[in-house]
Parts: C-alpha cells; sequence; structure tokens
C-alpha cells in the first residue's frame, strides 16, 4: 500500500468521526507531520504517516518531538495495522469528550 493511499483511508476516516484534515505545508520548516487532524472539542493530532516500511527522517523525529514538547497529541502511524489502532484510539478519545 503506497502513502498515499494510507493518507486517503485515514482522512475518509476522520471525516466519518465527525473530523477534518488538513494537509500540514510549512514552506521553509521541512519534516512537519503529514496531517493534522481536528474533531470537535477541540482535539487536534499531528500524524506523519509512512509505509509498513517508511522511514522517518531525522528533521521528521526533530519535528514530531518538538510538538509533542510543547504539548500536542502527536501520533506516527506506519502501515494500515497503525492506522487502523489510530482510528480505533480516536473513536475511544471522542467518546469520552
Amino acid at each position: 500500500m503506497l502513502e498515499k493511499d494510507l493518507e486517503e483511508w485515514l482522512n475518509q476516516k476522520v471525516k466519518s468521526l465527525g473530523g477534518i484534515s488538513r494537509k500540514f505545508v510549512s514552506p521553509g520548516n521541512p519534516g512537519v507531520p503529514d496531517r493534522i487532524y481536528i474533531f470537535p472539542g477541540g482535539k487536534v493530532y499531528f500524524v506523519e504517516l509512512k509505509t509498513e516500511v517508511g522511514r522517518f527522517s531525522g528533521i521528521q523525529k526533530w519535528q514530531l518531538k518538538e510538538l509533542e514538547r510543547l504539548g500536542c497529541r502527536v501520533r506516527r502511524v506506519k502501515g494500515m495495522e497503525q492506522a487502523k489502532a489510530l482510528i480505533k484510539e480516536l473513536k475511544d478519545e471522542i467518546r469520552t469528550a
């Protein structure tokens, strides 16, 4: 499965949960996460996507750690199994909101 297919699948699932998906593009600031998922109640997740064999670059690791340091919800997703686990996590968190 290609990363774009994984991203499309996740975007559809996020929408079905009542959230919105935004592509994170930050000119001059490389390595930002692929997606920002936003849900009612102000729950925001920064998500970096990879195929099962994909690797996180050094700048991506740094960017994710910086967001975590600031208290942001950050998720790393490698492959469909982790994507499904993320959707389950999001369902559980949204229910408790």
